[in-house]
C-alpha cells in the first residue's frame, strides 16, 4: 500500500528546478533570471557563466539542475531545450535593528527570495 503518485506540475515537453531561501531582494535576482528568459540553455548558461551579478552562480546552479532533470527523469533531448520561464518569488524577511542617535534604532530588512526555472523542449525549424 504506497502512496498515489502526484500528477506531474508541468508539460510532458517540459522540466523545472526550484531554489528556495536564496539571500538576496526578489528584485535583483528578477534582473538575473529576466537575462536568460526565452533563450536557448547553451546561450543562457554562457551569459550566467560570464554575468558579473554575484547570484549568477546560484542561477546557473539551478538551470543546470532543470537542464538534468530534463534529461534524466522526462527523457528530454537537452540540444533542443528553451529556458521557457524563470520567475522569482518572495521569501521570508529577516528583521534587524540597527542602533541610531540619540536612541533610536532603524530597521534592517534581509529579504529572502526563491527562483524556479521551467524548461521546455522544441521543435527546431530546419
Amino acid at each position: 500500500m504506497g502512496q498515489t503518485a502526484n500528477p506531474r506540475r508541468v508539460a510532458d515537453n517540459e522540466a523545472r528546478a526550484k531554489l528556495r531561501m536564496i539571500r538576496i531582494s526578489p528584485q535583483k535576482l528578477n534582473l538575473v533570471a529576466a537575462l536568460i528568459r526565452g533563450k536557448k540553455v547553451e546561450k543562457a548558461r554562457n551569459d550566467l557563466q560570464f554575468s558579473r551579478k554575484r547570484i549568477a552562480g546560484d542561477v546557473l546552479k539551478v538551470l543546470d539542475s532543470a537542464i538534468a532533470n530534463a534529461e534524466n527523469n522526462h527523457g528530454l533531448d537537452i540540444d533542443s531545450l528553451v529556458v521557457a520561464e524563470a520567475y522569482v518569488g518572495k521569501n521570508l524577511v529577516m528583521k534587524r535593528f540597527r542602533a541610531r542617535a540619540r536612541g533610536r534604532g532603524a530597521k534592517i530588512l534581509k529579504p529572502f527570495s526563491e527562483l524556479t526555472i521551467v524548461v521546455r523542449e522544441v521543435e527546431e525549424a530546419a
